[in-house]
């Protein structure tokens, strides 16, 4: 299976958008419906609802394309696909939500053959969309939430690394010794903390160098993030054998081992 010619990034960051918007909504609520799953990670009425529009969207615009999204699979529903599929996170960075600091996105991502096709991440609370239109093609444009998106944007590429050294952008929530070990190594000079796939598109957009992931994602994490800054000219790598990231990893349950996104800088 093959992915739609009629299938564009501007439909998919229209969703996103819609998405986004009834995210927003529930984020200035008091009662945000936060629960906790079986893995004890958290899950509020804004996931659930997000996800709900995000597949009803889908099933219009690509009906024979199998969805593996995040709040599905936590319910047991894991459909069968092949080369090509589509990865959806309606909230990444549900930490980041409830904790009201605005880091938190809508991640949609077209997979075909491992690699990650085209993708949007949406940052609805900063009004700040992230495209990957194809694996060479990336931009960024203002999209409120609700609104729909402009034909394209402003094109983005990584920056040649600083003389003085390459800016990490490491997780707010997700720090570990390990990863400080993996900066030391690279020779970081200054680290910038944030949430959710935000991290991928500030390499992409020339504001940090370099990402290190240390321990556990899941595929719908990350496939959004990657397509935008590969297709800015950045590399996502396996940390252990430096090899491209890939997706359809269905032996594993979809999750991903310890990555690193460079911008600039060769792989040690």
């Amino acid at each position: 299976m093959t992915i739609p010619a009629h299938l564009t990034v501007q439909a998919l960051a229209c969703t996103a958008s819609r998405a986004g918007a009834l995210i927003m909504d529930i984020y200035g609520r008091d009662d945000r419906g936060i629960e906790t799953k079986l893995d004890g990670s958290s899950v509020t009425e804004a996931d659930k609802r997000a996800e709900a529009l995000i597949l009803a969207d889908l099933k219009v615009l690509c009906p024979d394309l199998p969805v593996i999204a995040e709040e599905s699979m936590a319910e047991g529903i894991m459909p069968a696909h092949g080369e090509s599929f589509v990865l959806v996170d309606p909230l990444d960075g549900t930490k980041e939500f409830i904790s009201r600091n605005g880091e938190f996105t809508v991640n949609i991502a077209v997979i075909h053959q491992g690699r990650p096709a085209m993708g949007v991440v949406y940052v609805p609370a900063r009004s700040r969309v992230f495209v990957a239109e194809s694996p060479n093609r990336a931009w960024q444009a203002a999209l409120a939430p609700g609104a729909a998106p402009t034909p394209t944007g402003e094109l983005l590429s990584i920056r040649k690394c600083p003389e003085t050294g390459p800016v990490a952008v490491a997780s707010r929530s997700h720090r570990s010794p390990e990863t400080d070990d993996v900066l030391n190594q690279y020779g970081v000079t200054d680290t910038v903390s944030a949430g959710s796939s935000l991290k991928f598109c500030l390499v992409a957009a020339g504001e940090a160098d370099m990402y290190p992931r240390l321990g556990r994602t899941m595929e719908w994490d990350t496939g959004a993030g990657q397509a935008v800054a590969e297709a800015a000219g950045a590399r996502v790598i396996d940390h252990e054998t430096g090899k491209p990231l890939l997706y359809g990893k269905r032996e594993r349950g979809y999750d991903n081992p310890s990555f690193i996104v460079l911008g600039d800088i060769t792989p040690i």
